[in-house]
């Protein structure tokens, strides 16, 4: 009967129609998917991340240093959904190796897996979080993560070149921390490193974000990579004046196969800088009290990642290893080979007032 009615229609209207009941099936048969792993039932738009396909190469997994009978917790999450990114910024250590991104309700279903494991905290990272349908993706993610799972506390980190107050009106609400990278505040050095986007400038941008937060109730934060081009940068008075809730500095990193080594998409080698002169900073700002230093030991090991097919990244030797999915396998059995280190993650200061609603911030 539809196929008679479509025969009769003309063709652009047609294709129109059957565009329309496919993405239909599709979200049908990934609300279906839960229901469908007990029987291992193939269902039509599925895509399984298993150990046969690309993005979980066979081979032997990291180990682990501490004892496997001891379970980690995944308290606080970082999930870099996609890779892409419209900066280009010369010491990226989360390239744009892939292009893909987990369909919206498939990716809620392995944030509720993660609640049930015991994460209190997600923070959405890429890439640039709001290239995906102009922020639309990222904000129904926050919205999920906050009303539907109540998670205490949910966060983004952005270059915020493409986010825009309507926004803030739609998903402020439900966020409680936007981290706004900034190298610098001298703009021909953002242009150096990579954070420069034609005539758009990153430093006034960071000002009027700053403005939204307040106005929007939702908590500032700056993350810093001290690099070779800004290690002698004094950005005291800067920092203070917008008074963020963190600012979190972190020492330029290098990770094979994304910012060295052969299969890398960038080459960060010219961007180090000494631990000395990564403490001759810190010094420098030793007085502005909303500092939160990272050296390399610090970084290393102490963040769960999660990539775009939902894989703990393992950091240990100095390169991303993938776990298998937790889509696939849970929570519990992908996290023994996210090379955490649970110590390290309460020595750096993870775990701190991450809610809004416990801040007592005058907006």
């Amino acid at each position: 009967m539809l196929l008679g009615v479509l025969y009769r229609l003309p063709l652009a209207v047609a294709r129109a129609v059957l565009a329309a009941l496919h993405g239909r099936l599709c979200a049908l048969c990934w609300s279906l998917a839960p229901l469908s792993r007990p029987l291992s039932l193939p269902l039509p738009g599925w895509r399984r991340v298993s150990t046969l396909s690309p993005v979980s190469p066979v081979g032997p997994r990291p180990e682990r240093d501490d004892d496997d009978d001891e379970s980690l917790t995944p308290t606080s999450v970082n999930y870099h959904f996609t890779r892409q990114c419209n900066y280009k910024c010369g010491f990226c250590f989360h390239t744009a190796k892939t292009s893909f991104v987990l369909p919206l309700e498939e990716a809620k279903r392995g944030l509720a897996m993660l609640k049930e494991a015991g994460m209190e905290k997600i923070n959405f990272s890429g890439g640039e979080p709001f290239l995906q349908d102009r922020g639309e993706f990222v904000g129904k993610l926050v919205q999920f993560c906050k009303q539907d799972l109540k998670l205490p506390s949910v966060s983004i980190v952005s270059n915020g070149s493409l986010i825009r107050e309507q926004w803030f009106k739609k998903y402020g609400e439900y966020l409680d921390i936007l981290a706004i990278s900034c190298d610098s505040f001298d703009e021909n050095v953002n242009i150096l490193i990579g954070r420069g986007q034609g005539k758009k400038n990153h430093v006034e941008n960071l000002h009027k974000l700053r403005q939204w937060c307040r106005k929007y109730a939702v908590a500032f934060k700056i993350n810093s990579v001290i690099n070779r081009f800004n290690v002698e940068e004094d950005m005291n008075e800067q920092i203070k004046a917008l008074n963020p809730v963190r600012w979190k500095v972190f020492q330029c990193l290098l990770i094979e196969g994304e910012n060295s080594g052969e299969d890398a998409l960038r080459e960060a080698e010219r961007f180090l800088i000494s631990d000395e002169e990564f403490e001759q900073f810190l010094d420098r700002h030793k007085d502005v009290s909303c500092l939160v230093p990272e050296s390399n030991q610090k970084m290393r090991d102490s963040y769960l990642i999660l990539d775009e097919y939902m894989r703990f990244l393992n950091c240990r030797n100095g390169r991303k290893e993938p776990s298998k999915s937790i889509l696939d396998v849970g929570v519990e059995a992908a996290i023994k080979f996210s090379g955490f280190d649970e110590m390290m993650f309460l020595k750096r200061g993870g775990k701190y007032v991450w809610s809004k609603a416990d801040m007592k911030l005058d907006w």
